[in-house]
């Protein structure tokens, strides 16, 4: 029970930011930090390692550093650049480079979508809706979240914490 319980801690919590970041262009603090907390949790639940837990954490800090620089030069948002470091930590340094790859390639098909969404007209069912409006803004952003969670959902399946749960 309480291993059908935990595998969907981290697809709830991706879903949740995806939909924030979608909704608001925000992803909250909380959910950043409550990724960390669940992931740390279900490390000591699964009694992984202390070698693999220290190697997901530095790659999760690896990711962190670059994705601050990135921030700092206005390139990516502050909580997508944290929503994709705590999600580094769950996938750790096997699954790392494909998860950004797939995520990048989320990314460049949700940017057309916005960019050929935003050359027409808003429908006049999604008027007044702020995040619709927010999000056909000429000048608007990008709620990359849904690219990160998106991506990390096709590979949580595959992380050491999933396969640890699944077989426990």
């Amino acid at each position: 029970m309480i291993q059908a319980a935990a595998l969907y801690i981290f697809p709830l919590i991706m879903l949740t930011a995806a939909i924030s970041d979608l909704m608001t262009m925000r992803i909250s603090n909380i959910l950043s930090a409550t990724l960390l907390a669940a992931f740390l949790g279900m490390a000591y639940y699964t009694k992984m390692p202390m070698e693999t837990l220290l190697w997901s954490l530095g790659c999760g800090l690896l990711v962190l550093l670059i994705t601050f620089g990135m921030f700092a030069m206005n390139w990516v948002g502050g909580g997508d650049a944290k929503l994709v470091s705590v999600t580094a930590v769950w996938m750790g340094w096997s699954l790392i480079l494909p998860y950004l790859a797939i995520a990048s390639i989320f990314g460049g098909l949700l940017t057309i979508f916005l960019l050929a969404f935003r050359r027409f007209k808003l429908a006049s069912f999604l008027k007044g809706a702020a995040w619709a409006e927010r999000l056909h803004r000429p000048k608007g952003g990008i709620p990359y979240g849904v690219a990160l969670a998106a991506s990390a959902l096709c590979f949580y399946p595959a992380s050491q914490i999933s396969v640890a749960l699944a077989g426990a």
